[in-house]
């Protein structure tokens, strides 16, 4: 059963609705605190100050929704435990991001100078604007069941990897920021942490489109065959 299917029966329903909906503070959380990180890195001077505190007040939610869901499932006559599964995951992917967005402050913080990404720069602000596109249609598309915004969020990502993968390319041949090596490798941990970040929405959006046993995989067509 798809996650449109198990939510439409869970919504309203006490641990389960307290969990989900816990799992929604968590991605708004992650937005706010991803959003800060990539302003101080364009930004020399500018330092989220609480980044350690944002990002265990994730790791507490994450834990409240384990909590939440392992109480639903010892104490319900009749426990979901596809549910209980699908919310876990979902919570363990908002809990990554929330790991890779201190990252970029970290990367921020050790950066003497406003991030340079020569050749790369307008190509790293696009990918930028995808990941927000992708923060901001995920929220939406679990709470409102909406597969088509989920698919746009699973095509966002398919995008920006492949155009990730090009810019590595190029720092890798030197054909962008030749000679400067600790910029190029500012780039390249960016670049990587924007892909991961892209991933795990990827991932939280492929729960509205595929059952427990797919969340992280394409969406199957309904007339393909059984896999091996």
């Amino acid at each position: 059963m798809m996650w449109k299917e198990l939510l439409s029966v869970f919504k309203g329903v006490g641990l389960q609705q307290a969990a989900f909906d816990e799992a929604l503070l968590m991605l708004q959380a992650s937005h706010s605190m991803h959003r800060d990180a990539v302003t101080a890195l364009h930004n020399p001077g500018v330092l989220v100050a609480d980044i350690y505190e944002r990002d265990r007040q994730i790791n507490r939610y994450e834990r409240d929704v384990r909590r939440k869901i392992l109480t639903h499932l010892s104490v319900s006559p009749k426990p979901d435990i596809n549910l209980g599964l699908v919310v876990t995951a979902i919570a363990v992917d908002i809990e990554r991001i929330g790991d890779l967005t201190k990252n970029i402050a970290e990367l921020a913080a050790g950066s003497p100078e406003k991030f340079n990404g020569g050749e790369l720069q307008e190509e790293i602000r696009e990918l930028e604007v995808i990941v927000n596109r992708m923060f901001r249609d995920i929220g939406p598309a679990l709470e409102g069941l909406d597969e088509e915004m989920a698919r746009a969020v699973i095509r966002d990502h398919k995008e920006l990897s492949g155009r990730v993968e090009k810019g590595i390319q190029l720092l890798r041949t030197e054909k962008a920021l030749a000679g400067q090596a600790g910029r190029a490798v500012t780039a390249a941990l960016y670049l990587r942490y924007l892909k991961r970040v892209s991933a795990h929405l990827k991932n939280v959006a492929t729960s509205v489109v595929n059952p427990y046993d797919r969340i992280g995989f394409e969406e199957k067509n309904k007339d393909q065959g059984p896999e091996e």
